[in-house]
């Protein structure tokens, strides 16, 4: 980034055609489009970003609120460089769970010592962007290449799996509504076009939800739903907030996940980078700082931590409008359902075995986005560095593998990432600086 240049984005009117021209990053739209646009893009990131908060037993409403604001306040801190929405994060969900002990229901009676945690997590994340701020994004991409970011991502998914399978086997019928819930979003998902597939998780928790409904309330098959909650709730109102608390042993076990969100964030710059034909890789540090002040932001009032979203960046690749306006209009529209108690008290009623279901769709999505990691990247696995790299951290992270350092427990998703960092830097030192070169002059051919 020059030092004369400006902080924000040059703004220019779209003067194409939306058939056949991308809209740029730099482009604006008339307003009543942005609003449209903003609006699909709050649907497209809906289901996941109040998955996250409910499977971890934070209140929905408070983190729909403060997606809203920190998608503002990174647009904000990017200069409108970067088109990204930040969602809550679901690397968070098995440490906070080992952390408090939450086993998936209701609200979580330990949110402090999580909150504590988060906030740790996002200022360690704030530091390294401003460190890349100062010295530039060639020695981070040599820490983190394709196979370690791939793994980490990959393990996320994997490591939860025995706690969602747990989750929906507490009797058959929850089981079976489970089983139903993968299946409505999993049609949605194969057999629907356009925008609706792009909402696969609203709309199948919406199918399921439904059916629960008949199976529980009219069949008596099941624990019914409980509608006084929705009655009784106020139109408008402010959420609930928590205070943080201070642990050390819950800040060690949590605040290593912003290795993973710099992973995460590092596919989702090269995915943008590749859609846009524009090279963003100047702006990540940026990028990093704001994520990490967010994240930190959130855990300070009660909400989960922050991400970029890949079901926004969907959104992008499907409507090829890269524009960085949009997202301000769908953080105005987050904010607006997080201010409402009506909505937290209708998502409060989605019974656990639909969320669980919904939960085995996610984390299996999460885990094979690893794996396309490493497919995009072309990660070469006859090499028996890569091989073993991965081979060694995605076992690790599955099973759970934890090191306990001086009566701390890392947890298996921190210990194997410190993992696939340490052997990739052991294993592969010598091929680190052709990786790059191969990944400098595939990004320059687009």
């Amino acid at each position: 980034m020059s030092s004369k240049e400006n902080w924000f984005v040059d703004w220019k009117p779209y003067r194409g055609d939306l058939e056949q021209t991308p809209v740029a990053i730099h482009e604006y739209l008339p307003a009543g489009q942005n609003i449209a646009l903003g609006l699909q893009h709050v649907f497209a990131m809906f289901g996941a970003t109040v998955l996250a908060p409910l499977l971890m037993g934070f209140d929905p409403s408070l983190t729909m609120l403060m997606t809203g604001i920190s998608t503002i306040l990174f647009f904000l801190i990017t200069g409108g460089r970067v088109p990204s929405y930040l969602g809550s994060s679901f690397a968070f969900i098995g440490v906070v769970a080992a952390t408090t002990g939450y086993v998936g229901a209701g609200s979580n009676p330990n949110i402090s010592l999580a909150l504590g945690g988060i906030m740790a997590c996002g200022i360690f994340y704030a530091l390294v962007g401003l460190i890349v701020m100062r010295t530039g994004t060639q020695w981070i991409e040599r820490l983190m290449p394709p196979v370690v970011t791939g793994a980490v991502v990959m393990i996320i998914g994997l490591n939860l799996a025995p706690i969602t399978i747990k989750g929906v086997s507490s009797n058959a019928f929850d089981t079976w509504m489970a089983l139903l819930t993968v299946l409505s979003i999993t049609t949605i998902a194969v057999f629907t076009k356009g925008m609706l597939r792009r909402l696969l998780l609203l709309v199948g928790l919406v199918m399921s939800y439904v059916i629960y409904y008949v199976l529980a309330n009219v069949m008596g098959l099941g624990t019914p739903i409980d509608f006084a909650p929705i009655i009784n709730a106020a139109w408008v109102g402010l959420p609930q907030f928590h205070s943080p608390s201070f642990d050390a042993k819950a800040i060690l076990l949590i605040a290593p996940v912003f290795i993973i969100l710099i992973a995460e964030n590092l596919g989702h710059f090269k995915a943008v980078s590749a859609m846009t034909g524009q090279n963003i890789s100047p702006y990540m540090g940026r990028a990093f700082f704001a994520d990490g002040l967010c994240t930190t932001m959130s855990g300070a009032v009660g909400g989960t931590g922050m991400t970029t979203y890949a079901e926004n960046i969907g959104v992008m690749a499907a409507t090829k409008i890269y524009s960085t306006v949009v997202f301000v209009v769908a953080g105005v529209f987050a904010m607006l359902l997080g201010l409402s108690p009506k909505f937290g008290a209708v998502i409060s009623t989605i019974p656990v075995a639909i969320l669980g279901g919904a939960s085995i769709v996610v984390f299996g999505l999460i885990t094979i986005a690893g794996a396309r990691i490493w497919i995009s990247n072309r990660v070469d696995f006859s090499q028996n560095g890569n091989m073993l790299v991965a081979a060694v951290v995605v076992i690790m992270g599955t099973g759970n593998f934890s090191l306990h350092i001086a009566g701390f427990d890392l947890g298996g998703v921190g210990t194997a990432t410190f993992a696939a960092i340490l052997l990739n830097l052991i294993f592969n030192r010598q091929s680190l600086g052709e990786e790059n070169r191969d990944e400098h002059d595939a990004f320059s051919a687009h």
